[in-house]
């Protein structure tokens, strides 16, 4: 399923792109993003999660490990239901290795130009390729 995965600060955005892999940047573009987007969970909130009838340890599972045994991902499962109930983004402690408490992520599965769910990168300039094209 499409869903816009971005950071709440742009080192959080690094420990997601490595993965606990020291030597494995690989090209990356990181952008800044205006957000007015109704419908979004904070799932850092320990009553939120408890009235989502959310299980904290969903949230960390090992979910690559799991969908490539074919196994029930709970964050997947998780995700669906929020999406069913008109869910459109959540905001999430970053697992990733090293992650901080103030490292933050946030995950929309609808966006789009206008409100209510209005994400949008910032490309002042216009530096951002515009197709599949201008990547050559």
């Amino acid at each position: 399923m499409p869903a816009l995965y971005t950071s709440l600060r742009v080192e959080t955005a690094w420990l997601e792109a490595q993965q606990a892999f020291v030597f494995k940047a690989q090209p990356m573009t990181i952008c800044a993003y205006t957000v007015d987007c109704a419908d979004v969970l904070d799932l850092r909130d320990p009553a939120t999660l408890v009235q989502a009838g959310i299980n904290p340890a969903d949230l960390s599972c090992a979910w690559e490990d799991l969908a490539s045994r074919k196994l029930a991902v709970p964050s997947w499962l998780m995700v669906k239901s929020l999406i069913a109930r008109g869910i459109a983004g959540v905001i999430v402690p970053s697992f990733a290795f090293r992650a901080r408490p103030d490292d933050v992520n946030a995950v929309f599965w609808t966006w789009g130009d206008s409100k209510p769910h209005l994400v949008q990168v910032i490309d002042d300039l216009g530096r951002l390729p515009r197709n599949d094209q201008s990547w050559r």
